[in-house]
C-alpha cells in the first residue's frame, strides 16, 4: 500500500533554507526570543525608524540559523541606541527571520 503525501497546511511548506539563500543581500526583520527586533530597512523605510529595531541587511545565514547583519544599528523609540557595524546573532535566540520589501 502506498502512502500518499500528507495534506497541505495552510502556511507555505517548502525549506526554509531556500528562502533564506534568496534573501541575502536584503534587508530583513528578525525577531529574538528576547522580544527585541533586528530590521533591516529598505531605503524608503530609513526615514521611520520603530521601537527595539536595528537597521542592517543579512549577509549570511547557516543550517543553526546563526545570522550574520552588516551595518547594524539598534534602535530604540526612535533613536540610533548602538551602532554594530557587522552583528552575529546566534541561531537559538532566533524566533523568525522576515524578508522586507526593498
Amino acid at each position: 500500500m502506498s502512502q500518499s503525501p500528507a495534506p497541505e497546511s495552510n502556511g507555505d511548506s517548502r525549506d526554509p533554507s531556500g528562502f533564506l539563500s534568496e534573501i541575502i543581500g536584503a534587508p530583513v526583520t528578525v525577531k529574538l526570543n528576547s522580544g527585541i527586533v533586528y530590521k533591516g530597512m529598505s531605503a524608503r523605510d530609513r526615514n521611520y525608524i520603530g521601537i527595539n529595531q536595528s537597521i542592517g541587511d543579512l549577509q549570511s545565514v547557516d543550517g543553526y540559523m546563526n545570522i550574520a547583519l552588516e551595518r547594524c544599528k539598534e534602535v530604540s523609540e526612535g533613536r540610533v541606541t548602538r551602532n554594530w557595524g557587522d552583528a552575529f546573532v546566534r541561531g537559538n535566540n532566533v524566533t523568525y527571520i522576515c524578508a522586507d520589501n526593498a
